[in-house]
């Protein structure tokens, strides 16, 4: 089985294909996003994917401790804050599609509730990026299903059953085409943890094509 991106095959047997993540990189800075975009290009990426979300539609406004984050760079920091600083402004996200286009690089974006996916589509996105967080939001993945397009789904911290329970919630919405990521959720993963030698089990399992 195979994924087709943009006219692009990619799976068993295809040149791989490399997805550079922009995230947070942009610090709230335009001009920084596009300069991302541009060294993927130069580097050779075949796309740049953006997160497409709200701090509203992420978290509370709320600063009880429950509410920050440990054990990681962001120690102590408010979740609401984080995700206020890292989001990347909506607005932006057209001029960064037609600079991606103009550049001959693929643009997609992972959203993270249904609003974002409605304003995706108004984009005309060749694929979807289902996060990790979200492979258990089994009504937002049925958003994305209905829209026809091709879905890659990170599988950090899922279990097997919660990611046969994602792919069948895409099949069943009619979504027909599927990639799997491999992905640790620590942020940066320690390589001991990587755990790369699930992947011909998941590819096996799941026959869909595998990526990290």
């Amino acid at each position: 089985t195979c994924l087709n991106i943009n006219g692009r095959e990619t799976g068993p047997g295809y040149p791989v294909y490399i997805v550079a993540e922009m995230s947070a990189n942009h610090h709230h800075d335009f001009d920084q996003a596009v300069k991302i975009i541009k060294a993927a290009k130069k580097a050779g990426a075949d796309a740049i994917k953006l997160q497409t979300y709200s701090p509203e539609s992420m978290t509370l406004d709320v600063h009880s401790e429950f509410f920050k984050i440990e054990g990681t760079i962001w120690e102590g920091k408010n979740l609401y804050n984080l995700y206020r600083e890292a989001y990347t402004p909506w607005e932006w996200q057209p001029k960064l599609k037609k600079i991606a286009e103009e550049l001959q690089i693929d643009f997609f974006s992972t959203p993270f509730d249904p609003a974002a996916v409605d304003y995706l589509e108004k984009l005309d996105l060749p694929v979807y990026k289902i996060a990790s967080f979200e492979l258990v939001d089994l009504p937002l993945i049925e958003r994305i299903a209905k829209t026809g397009k091709p879905v890659i789904m990170s599988t950090g911290m899922a279990s097997l059953n919660e990611i046969d329970e994602a792919v069948k919630t895409y099949l069943k919405n009619g979504g027909n085409q599927i990639a799997l990521l491999k992905c640790t959720s620590a942020y940066p993963t320690p390589p001991q943890e990587k755990n790369l030698r699930t992947i011909p089990p998941l590819a096996e399992i799941f026959n869909f094509p595998v990526g990290i």
